[in-house]
């Protein structure tokens, strides 16, 4: 089976992705080892037979719905490569914006950092890839996680990162930031999107957080502020429409300057607020 008569299979996955060509490509480049560039190069190239069967399996598997990521194992975020398993939430595009956004707002001093729900320590990774002088927490609840998270810091050689299980901030040592990030569940708990595509595979709790979604970010949102250094900085990622009511919950809770910024579609996606001194 050539690469070349693989790649006209896309007819296929468009039942259950919109990238179907993309799909199949990264399934390809996982089962050969190869990076995509080696398919258009080598469009000739024949799959073993065992690469074959490989394939063959992973089509099947996402024909029934499994992500991407899931099945090759890792996703990219920011300039990083991540290791992927069902116990954390897939990284997103959209949430590099959230990465942007504290690039932004911080400068090159020496920082201290925290990401709440850390998951695969994508935010918190990527903020020590581009910040080497900052000092970056990562926390999770679930102890899976905060595993992944270490491995991936080893795999990136961030290993400066500290990853901690803490639900929130409650098992967090006493000290104070001058930045606190957050990609926190968002999705209404009735929402009925968590029954299509690929969050059908990911775990509910890093998705649904109460009747309106806002559940957890109200709770970061009130207990930030004792947190956060004077000047200091929260911004967490949200649904596309919750824009308003996120920037409601900051100003309600004390902070300044608050503004969201919209993701790659021009939707509310990213707020953010200072903590003032008084």
């Amino acid at each position: 089976m050539q690469i070349s008569d693989i790649l006209t299979r896309t007819v296929d996955l468009s039942r259950v992705s919109s990238t179907p060509r993309l799909d199949l490509e990264l399934l390809v480049c996982h089962v050969i080892n190869r990076p995509r560039s080696f398919l258009f190069s080598h469009p000739e190239y024949t799959l073993t037979e065992k690469q074959a069967l490989h394939l063959e399996s992973l089509l099947k598997h996402r024909l029934i719905g499994h992500p991407i990521a899931h099945l090759t194992g890792s996703r990219d975020f920011w300039s990083l490569e991540l290791l992927v398993e069902p116990s954390t939430l897939i990284p997103r595009p959209d949430t590099e914006i959230l990465v942007e956004q504290a690039l932004e707002c911080c400068d090159h001093r020496p920082r201290q950092v925290l990401d709440l729900g850390t998951g695969t320590g994508a935010i918190a990774l990527a903020l020590a890839s581009e910040r080497p002088g900052w000092e970056v927490f990562g926390c999770d609840r679930i102890p899976e996680a905060v595993e992944l998270a270490r491995k991936n810091a080893t795999h990136n050689k961030l290993e400066r990162v500290q990853f901690l299980e803490s639900n929130w901030f409650a098992e967090l040592p006493e000290q104070t930031f001058d930045l606190i990030v957050s990609n926190p569940p968002y999705i209404r708990d009735d929402d009925p999107h968590l029954s299509q595509g690929d969050v059908r595979f990911e775990p509910v709790s890093a998705l649904t957080s109460g009747s309106d979604g806002l559940d957890d970010i109200r709770h970061i949102a009130q207990e930030s502020i004792r947190w956060l250094n004077d000047d200091g900085w929260l911004m967490v990622e949200h649904g596309y429409d919750q824009g308003e009511d996120v920037r409601r919950i900051f100003t309600e809770n004390g902070f300044k300057q608050v503004s969201t910024a919209q993701d790659l579609s021009g939707h509310d996606r990213i707020t953010r607020g200072v903590k003032q001194a008084i």
